[in-house]
């Protein structure tokens, strides 16, 4: 699979990414081995994992068992830690009691890991100044608890604050951002704000949501309750993507794609997105998402246009 640097980082990463967002707790241990060691063969590198309350009542605590099964998964897939890039997130949730470095060792105390290889932070409290931000977040750096930093929920103004700082402090400033972008969600990554400070700071724009929570798929076309989403679709934003996904079936049958590789190639088209973030629950979801690359460098400009009309604002 095809790599790209990490933004400022130069950390390479693969064009896709593999996420875990209330996925493998969900699943059984076998498939969440077979999704992991397909990821491998597909040649993602990039996996992303982070700490969320347990949702399904099973779990036997109460919030980070997520990076307990990722952890168990990675290493009985036979990854090894030098052949991929593992991400995690700084919730701040139990600031100031808890500062980022407690945070962050946490959540590498479950995963099983000695170090995360990119640590996103969410937006900081309110009352904490950006430049303590920064050097709390560059220490985790420094301490070996990461390799580079990344932010998500930032607007573009705090993020070229933040390289600011980091130039002053001679320290790294964030390498990555986790926007949402869909053929139904464009803003954040399409604004021009966002654009310059990518491309000017090094910044890797690392795009998640690209199927909409699965309704871009046409999978609640067929089925209401398909997934998730039931009973929601009425509701923006899924009565928007259902509208897209109907519009996608279509194309996709002209073209002869599948729907959620087209969803996906939408993003991949986009020069300014590094990689591509999804979650999966089959090895066979595994490989048909991959294909979203094949899919993107083979349509024609007329059919990239015809994707890029759908769901348009």
């Amino acid at each position: 699979m095809a790599q790209a640097p990490l933004g400022a980082s130069d950390i390479p990463v693969s064009r896709l990414a593999l996420g875990s967002w209330r996925t493998f707790e969900r699943i059984s241990r076998d498939r969440g081995l077979a999704v992991m060691r397909a990821a491998r063969e597909a040649g993602i590198t990039l996996l992303d994992d982070a700490r969320y309350n347990d949702e399904t009542g099973k779990a036997p605590i109460p919030t980070g068992y997520s990076e307990i099964v990722f952890g168990e998964l990675f290493r009985a897939a036979g990854w090894r830690r030098e052949d991929a890039v593992v991400t995690n997130k700084l919730w701040w949730e139990f600031w100031p009691e808890q500062v980022p470095a407690q945070e962050l060792a946490g959540s590498l105390s479950r995963m099983g890991l000695d170090h995360v290889d990119l640590i996103y932070s969410d937006a900081p409290p309110g009352d904490v100044p950006l430049a303590d931000v920064v050097g709390m977040i560059t220490g985790l750096i420094s301490a070996g608890q990461a390799r580079a930093w990344g932010a998500f929920n930032w607007s573009p103004a705090q993020l070229e604050r933040a390289w600011q700082l980091a130039e002053q402090a001679g320290v790294p400033g964030p390498c990555a951002t986790q926007p949402p972008y869909s053929l139904i969600r464009r803003d954040v990554v399409e604004d021009p704000e966002l654009t310059r400070v990518a491309a000017d700071r090094g910044v890797a724009i690392v795009a998640s949501y690209a199927l909409a929570g699965g309704v871009l798929t046409g999978k609640y076309t067929a089925d209401p309750q398909a997934g998730r989403a039931a009973g929601q679709l009425d509701r923006p934003p899924y009565a928007a993507a259902m509208v897209a996904a109907r519009q996608l079936a279509e194309l996709a049958g002209d073209l002869g794609r599948s729907p959620a590789q087209l969803a996906m190639a939408f993003v991949l088209l986009n020069p300014s997105v590094t990689t591509l973030l999804f979650g999966a629950t089959s090895p066979e979801q595994v490989a048909a998402n991959a294909g979203a690359l094949r899919v993107a460098a083979e349509l024609t400009p007329d059919e990239v246009n015809r994707l890029r009309a759908i769901g348009r604002p």
